[in-house]
């Protein structure tokens, strides 16, 4: 669970993804409606009434400390929303750190967050769309938010804003400048900004509107606000340089060490507090949020490896965990009995391999090398081991769009794919192979290690695969998704991971289509563009579900890669932590961290 997706704005404080279901309604009070319920499960101090978040009532800070791991990797940067930063586990620490004007229910469905504002369609034809920002909404430094950080969010994601043939914000979205060309209208100084979108926009609703403190980004950059504004809706990129310098890599850290403090308010009801590098990251309560304040004052996030995580869970030493989910981890918590709360449900995370496209890579330009490793990979096999066991109603995914278990699924899967690599061909494998002279060559698979699922996975298929002629090679890699590691490097031939999900229609265009910040194996296919062109620029359903069949065929043909299985859920907390809810988004146990309390 590495990476997370986004559509064309990363969303709600980074905390995005996969597009539900080609199915999925246009409106966005709806646009979750085919995802798996994953409603309440725990304990509460107040049963929860629907899929948000409950109503605490009048809340006062507790004095207290609550601990949360999801992995072992370290806290990378304040700023998430770079392509170096944007992760599921950095994303723990910065989602709550940051206000957006919606977030997602435990079933993808999107909540306006009336603590930040509100907004409202004020016409259909061009899409326009009214913001208006709490009059009382300040960052933790006590400087107003305003329609000047709504100009900055739309700026980093604004691809014209560049220098030469490189954009000048390295954000991992980035076509704002294209959906909302005149970016946000309104004072600088003010709380309230229109949007006009060029075309009709299926995730408008979860835009992101305001993220990074544009008064901190200026001072940084020898600027006033209002002169960084002015920069950005003139399109001046030369005036713009030190900003974007400062963004891009003015709030990375050192392990251990964070930004100065008043480099790094916040808009959310949680700060930064203490860092011990390897170890964890502590959060405070934001004593100057004005919304619904934090019902602890710690949130402590925790870096431990996930086979750990029990034993650390039955020692009192993490309060919340969120290990990868395997049969022998949900047997050990089974057997701590009515000390812990198990969290089990569906999810909007799947796992896949991903080809490498690169110049020079071994699959790049041969899709024969590409159909004769798809027809080794075991992968009936692999869910018939390690997900079943969690999953009785688990199956092989053949989307990437669409998940086994949604309506439109058998739809999508019968325009799209064949059924041609659902049974292990070796032979046939084998045949390919001599037909392009090809010896034994080396696959390297990389993921992020450890961890013990993905190093079985890997096993599995070097069973299979060297059979076939192939050369399978474990690159599990601490390191593997690091800056500077080597996913970045493409030094692989097939990626192993996971893209993780939340409410969105569109997202899928960031990976697949040419250029996009998240198309790491650097694929590219004409088709596909325009197709994803077509469906992310209109509001109607047939459409989406038409396009997306269309996606998913031109995906098998040309074998972008190899999808696995949706993942099981699969979390744990001690039984005295109320509120701790299970959610099928890509958010995590964690999502409402801002609720947990210890029980008294």
């Amino acid at each position: 669970m590495r990476f997370q997706r986004i559509s064309k704005a990363v969303a709600v404080g980074a905390a995005l993804a996969l597009a539900l279901s080609a199915c999925a309604p246009g409106g966005p009070s709806e646009t979750a409606s085919s995802a798996p319920a994953a409603g309440a499960s725990g304990k509460f101090s107040v049963e929860p009434a629907d899929t948000g978040l409950a109503d605490l009532g009048d809340i006062t800070t507790k004095d207290d400390s609550v601990s949360y791991s999801v992995g072992a990797e370290d806290f990378i940067s304040y700023n998430g929303l770079t392509p170096q930063s944007y992760s599921t586990y950095n994303s723990a620490v910065t989602d709550r750190l940051f206000a957006s004007f919606t977030y997602f229910g435990t079933d993808g469905k999107v909540y306006p967050n009336e603590d930040l504002g509100s907004y409202e369609v004020i016409s259909e034809d061009p899409m326009t769309v009214k913001y208006t920002i709490n009059p009382e909404a300040k960052w933790s430094d006590g400087t107003d938010i305003t329609v000047a950080d709504s100009v900055l969010a739309w700026a980093v994601q604004n691809t014209n804003l560049a220098d030469g043939d490189k954009p000048l914000f390295d954000s991992v979205s980035q076509d704002l400048g294209q959906t909302i060309p005149k970016g946000p209208e309104g004072d600088p100084a003010g709380k309230e900004f229109t949007v006009t979108y060029a075309n009709p926009d299926p995730d408008f609703a979860i835009q992101t509107m305001i993220y990074s403190p544009a008064h901190i980004v200026a001072k940084e950059a020898g600027m006033s606000t209002t002169e960084m504004v002015d920069a950005i809706r003139a399109g001046d990129s030369d005036a713009l340089k030190e900003a974007a310098k400062f963004w891009n890599t003015g709030w990375n850290t050192s392990p251990g060490t964070l930004p100065a403090a008043d480099l790094i308010p916040v808009s959310g009801p949680y700060k930064l507090g203490s860092w011990e590098a390897g170890q964890s990251i502590t959060l405070v309560a934001n004593e100057n949020y004005y919304g619904t304040p934090a019902a602890t004052k710690e949130l402590v996030i925790r870096f431990a490896a996930p086979d750990t995580m029990v034993q650390a869970l039955q020692n009192g030493d993490i309060d919340v965990i969120e290990p990868q989910p395997t049969v022998d981890t949900l047997a050990q918590l089974t057997a701590l009995g009515d000390t812990v709360q198990v969290h089990q449900g569906d999810t909007l995370t799947w796992e896949h391999l991903d080809f490498n496209f690169t110049k020079d890579a071994l699959f790049a330009d041969n899709l024969e090398l590409r159909k004769a490793f798809a027809m080794c990979v075991p992968r009936q096999q692999i869910v018939d081991n390690l997900i079943k066991p969690l999953n009785p109603e688990a199956q092989v995914m053949n989307t990437r769009e669409v998940f086994p278990f949604q309506e439109s699924y058998g739809d999508v899967v019968s325009a799209a794919y064949a059924g041609q690599y659902d049974n292990v061909d070796i032979e046939g494998a084998k045949k390919i192979l001599e037909t392009e002279g090809v010896d034994k060559p080396e696959v390297r698979i990389g993921y992020s290690a450890p961890n013990p699922r993905r190093t079985e996975e890997v096993a599995m298929i070097k069973s299979s695969c060297d059979q076939a002629g192939f050369n399978i090679v474990d690159a599990g890699d601490p390191k593997f998704f690091a800056p500077g590691g080597t996913q970045e490097r493409g030094d692989y031939e097939v990626a192993l991971f996971a893209w993780a999900g939340s409410g969105q229609i569109t997202s899928g265009e960031n990976i697949y289509a040419t250029g996009k910040p998240q198309n790491y194996g650097k694929y590219s296919n004409t088709e596909v563009d325009a197709a994803w062109e077509r469906l992310t620029t209109t509001l109607d359903t047939n459409v989406h579900a038409e396009e997306t069949k269309k996606i998913e065929k031109l995906l098998w043909d040309d074998l972008f890669g190899i999808p696995l299985f949706a993942h099981p859920g699969l979390g744990a907390s001690a039984e005295d932590v109320l509120n701790v809810r299970k959610t099928a988004t890509q958010n995590g146990l964690v999502w409402n961290a801002e609720q947990w309390v210890r029980a008294e």
